[in-house]
């Protein structure tokens, strides 16, 4: 009798331990599957914060050229046409002179959605005089620089590097990422590398990158 009774001690506590142990596994591996969801939920939530961009504001040292108020700043630009919004900029008035030249004004606010390069007043006066005067008396070569400018589309600054076609029907192609975007030497009408030096400006129409040299099209 005390041997029966014995050994049935002997069992309820070994059974009493297994299940002691199964549960604290159960519990680890809860634990361990619980933190490895979080690290899971963590990491794509770092992949999509990286993947987004920096901010959706004009970026660049030229942007300080830009006025800070009326039609001419960035707010004031973001609803008027590209022509209408670059004639109220004094950072773009001898761009707007070669536009009215070009008799291009309509066309370009009549466009939808498009990507405008836009030299700043500096680019145009590192063309020779000579060369720029004749430009400007030269309507049909007039045209084709000023609409290689010009792209189809509104591009955001991570769509901006790449090969584009024109409106001139030629392409253009833009280097860099981030807020630093150049076009080679051999793109432009001095031979001295353009850069994007204020960028991502909004008008109603387009989407405006403002250049420190003046492009050429490929067959000028």
């Amino acid at each position: 009798m005390t041997s029966n009774l014995l050994t049935r001690r002997v069992l309820m506590t070994a059974v009493s331990t297994l299940a002691i142990t199964l549960s604290a596994c159960g519990s680890d591996d809860t634990s361990d599957g619980s933190a490895s969801a979080d690290t899971s939920a963590s990491s794509s939530e770092a992949a999509e914060t990286s993947a987004m961009p920096t901010s959706d504001e004009p970026f660049g040292a030229g942007c300080s050229a830009v006025p800070a108020d009326g039609e001419g700043s960035f707010t004031g630009m973001t609803d008027d046409p590209v022509a209408t919004a670059a004639s109220n900029n004094p950072a773009l008035s001898t761009l707007v002179q070669a536009v009215t030249a070009a008799n291009l004004g309509d066309s370009l606010n009549s466009q939808q959605d498009i990507t405008v390069l836009a030299p700043a007043n500096p680019a145009f006066e590192a063309v020779p005089a000579d060369a720029l005067n004749a430009l400007l008396a030269d309507s049909a070569q007039l045209t084709a620089v000023l609409t290689h400018h010009v792209i189809q589309g509104r591009l955001s600054p991570d769509e901006l590097a790449g090969t584009h076609t024109t409106l001139n029907n030629d392409e253009v192609t833009i280097e860099g990422s981030g807020e630093s975007f150049t076009v080679a030497m051999d793109g432009t009408v001095v031979g001295t590398e353009a850069s994007v030096i204020c960028g991502n400006v909004q008008t109603a129409n387009a989407t405006v990158y403002i250049v420190d040299q003046v492009l050429k099209p490929a067959a000028a």
